[in-house]
């Protein structure tokens, strides 16, 4: 009974967030859902598992990822086809750019084409809204790794969207 207020304030407090980040990673809204329900169960059931060497968010979306990851190695094995992923573009001030829905659909065309890591750290930055730090952890790389690897992202997708205007 112990358990139960607790995860609770875990799951109201971050179930959003989680499900936006694996919204962007699968595309699919009832794949995200399952995976988020996954998540939650697999956080509740190892919560003695939590050291605390990260914030509960970070944790929370390496779980999330590590499902994601799992889903895709069962996909392949089963040859199904998947989904195309997500995209986003544009340099500046991509946050504002998401606000108008045709330019998101584009820009989430265009993140699907980034390769992996670029893909999966932009998506942990803004739509996790996690920091370069928390980034890392879930890496197991540095804080700075993080954000030179964001900044990557960010750069290679700003040219996928020169591309795409320019044709």
């Amino acid at each position: 009974m112990g358990k139960q207020p607790e995860f609770d304030e875990i799951y109201r407090l971050y179930a959003a967030d989680l499900y936006r980040y694996l919204l962007r990673l699968t595309g699919d809204s009832a794949l995200a859902e399952d995976i988020l329900q996954d998540t939650m169960l697999k956080a509740f059931t190892g919560i003695d598992k939590f050291r605390g060497d990260c914030s509960m968010k970070t944790w929370l979306c390496t779980l999330a990822r590590n499902l994601w990851r799992d889903h895709l190695k069962k996909a392949e094995n089963r040859n199904l086809p998947l989904e195309e992923s997500w995209g986003i573009a544009d340099g500046s001030d991509l946050e504002s750019q998401m606000a108008d829905k045709a330019q998101a659909m584009a820009i989430h065309r265009l993140l699907h084409r980034l390769d992996e890591p670029y893909k999966e750290i932009f998506s942990l930055r803004i739509f996790a809204e996690l920091s370069f730090r928390e980034i890392g952890e879930v890496f197991g790389k540095t804080e700075n790794w993080a954000r030179v690897s964001f900044f990557r992202a960010k750069k290679k997708l700003i040219e996928m969207m020169e591309q795409e205007d320019s044709k």
